[in-house]
């Protein structure tokens, strides 16, 4: 009823009905773009108002990108115990996800390694994000030293999607050693890439955040390879057209007076890079 109310109101149809199947029109689809528009500026309209009162309560939405899953729940965890009257949203993408996201005001604060470029944000680091090259134990490379990026001529890799942070900062890496690899395989989470490494069907590129658990138990191993780890950080980062609720700025100082000592106690220190 309060679809066949809109379509009405708009004076057009909004979706098209196929059986139980439905999709938006093109009018549809543009009507789509002003109303997320709509529930962006209320929800800084509510946010403005929480801020003139000072409260700590209320939605908070954070884009976060897939590998930050590994560690940020902790954190939350204990960012909750300390302020109980804020309701969380987490949205998990890719990079350029956690970018369309911010420019639309669709969360209040991403947390991802490299910070946009493509709008005016504001980012802060808060932790090193050591990315290593890894493999199944049993890969033939296992356990060489001094690996350079010649010594991948005949290794095929298992990478991320395009618009994947993790994925560009490996295509740097190897533009910088004026290389090219040999991407064998491309799956769209770093679990599932895990996966299969171990299974040794190709050796990947991850941050160390995400295989914490699997150098304990041995079912991967890093590589040895010159200029690795690749250190980045890890940013907290907010649109600056945006202005945060008192449970935003919250988070955000939480995140950068905890987050570094959190990560170093579950990960250790960073080493630095082989040269």
């Amino acid at each position: 009823m309060q679809i066949k109310e809109l379509e009405a109101e708009v004076g057009m149809p909004l979706f098209e009905r196929q059986g139980r199947k439905v999709s938006l029109t093109t009018n549809g689809e543009y009507m789509l773009v002003y109303a997320r528009k709509m529930l962006a500026l209320l929800k800084d309209a509510e946010d403005a108002a929480a801020r003139l009162q000072r409260i700590e309560t209320g939605k908070l939405t954070i884009g976060m990108v897939d590998t930050t899953t590994y560690f940020i729940p902790a954190l939350l965890r204990k960012f909750l115990k300390e302020h109980e009257g804020i309701e969380l949203v987490l949205n998990v993408g890719n990079r350029s996800a956690l970018v369309n996201w911010l420019q639309n005001s669709e969360v209040d604060i991403a947390i991802m390694g490299s910070p946009p470029s493509e709008i005016p944000t504001r980012a802060e680091p808060f932790a090193a994000n050591p990315l290593v090259f890894v493999a199944s134990p049993d890969h033939p490379l296992a356990g060489e030293s001094g690996l350079q990026a010649e010594d991948f001529r005949q290794q095929s890799f298992i990478v991320r999607e395009p618009g994947s942070g993790t994925r560009n900062a490996m295509e740097v890496f190897f533009a910088q050693a004026r290389f090219q690899p040999r991407f064998h395989m491309e799956l769209q989470s770093n679990d599932a890439i895990k996966q299969a490494v171990k299974a040794n069907l190709g050796l990947s590129f991850l941050s160390l955040h995400t295989i914490g658990l699997e150098l304990q138990t041995k079912q991967l191993c890093i590589l040895d390879v010159r200029g690795t780890p690749m250190v980045r950080a890890w940013h907290v980062v907010h649109a600056m057209s945006k202005l945060l609720s008192p449970a935003a700025e919250a988070f955000r100082y939480f995140v950068l007076e905890h987050a570094e000592t959190d990560l170093a106690a579950q990960f250790g220190e960073v080493r630095q890079p082989r040269v």
